[in-house]
């Protein structure tokens, strides 16, 4: 892909706007998802915070939002995991070591509560591709470990051949300062570990209701379960967190793509607390538990 020409110096105050070039350094396939990390062309680091995303320019293409995959204790460069979905992912997709994109950003002013979280247990649950965005908040968490208590994972993909960073999860899997627990809806004839949904390997866990937040990522669909399960341990609404990925466009609270009533995911969000997101009607509706539900 060939370089394109070069900007002057952008004046920071713009950044919202005004796409900054960063270089593809490495690129690999992951399952379902193509794994890109990148570094700004005058060096600097992204400085954003877990759970925030930023818009990727592919010239030629267009621009599309993207979670960042990687911690911010990390600076020298950061990552995205991208899904082949339309044009510009698939351009994304398609990068390789030396080609330039643009990024605006990072965005969203709803992240994970890593302060909230100091000095409490964390429990982290990941469905699918939601591993992409809680990867870069587990590497924050294991890079200050000492800040935290319990850290706890629990991570479901389709088959084992689905499993995002499957180097990784074997390493955090022999980490004796991590609980991770893994599981698979399908499993093949090689596959040993735990079978059933996300879920499932939730249920195991006793976690200290007035000692533990928990943050959750994924398909919209397993919310709903999840916040059973978490209540059902009585862990309170205000200490479980979602990030939300929805239809995200400009990542700026213009477009209205994301609205969710009075809230734009990509400007509020993209992490809500579950307290706060059953006070929305249209959130409420999906992600409420059923009412025969004994939660209390």
């Amino acid at each position: 892909m060939a370089e394109p020409a070069k900007n002057q110096a952008v004046d920071r105050t713009r950044i919202f706007y005004v796409p900054e070039r960063a270089r593809v350094m490495t690129t690999r396939q992951e399952p379902s998802a193509t794994f890109v990390e990148l570094g700004f062309e005058d060096g600097r680091p992204l400085n954003h915070h877990p759970g925030q995303f930023v818009q990727v320019s592919v010239f030629g293409y267009g621009e599309a939002p993207i979670s960042v995959c990687s911690s911010p204790t990390r600076p020298e460069s950061f990552a995205l995991c991208v899904q082949s979905m339309g044009n510009v992912s698939r351009a994304i997709a398609d990068l390789t070591p030396g080609d330039w994109v643009g990024i605006r950003g990072p965005y969203g002013r709803g992240c994970f509560p890593i302060d909230r979280m100091k000095n409490k247990d964390v429990l982290l649950i990941a469905g699918g591709i939601g591993m992409a965005p809680l990867r870069g908040l587990i590497q924050f968490i294991c890079d200050n470990r000492d800040d935290y208590g319990r850290f706890m994972v629990v991570y479901g993909a389709k088959t084992p051949s689905d499993i995002l960073f499957r180097e990784e999860t074997e390493q955090w899997t022999e980490n004796p300062d991590l609980d991770f627990y893994r599981t698979v809806d399908e499993p093949d004839d090689e596959w040993e570990g735990r079978t059933g949904v996300v879920t499932e390997p939730l249920k195991e866990i006793d976690i200290d209701p007035e000692n533990t937040i928990a943050a959750a990522c994924g398909p919209p669909v397993m919310f709903r379960f999840i916040a059973m399960d978490l209540l059902k341990k009585k862990l309170p609404e205000e200490r479980i967190y979602f990030s939300l990925e929805r239809r995200f466009k400009c990542g700026i609270g213009k477009c209205g793509h994301c609205q969710l009533n009075d809230l734009y995911v990509c400007q509020d969000g993209p992490v809500f607390r579950y307290a706060d997101l059953l006070k929305r009607t249209e959130a409420g509706e999906v992600w409420a538990p059923e009412k025969d539900q004994d939660t209390a």
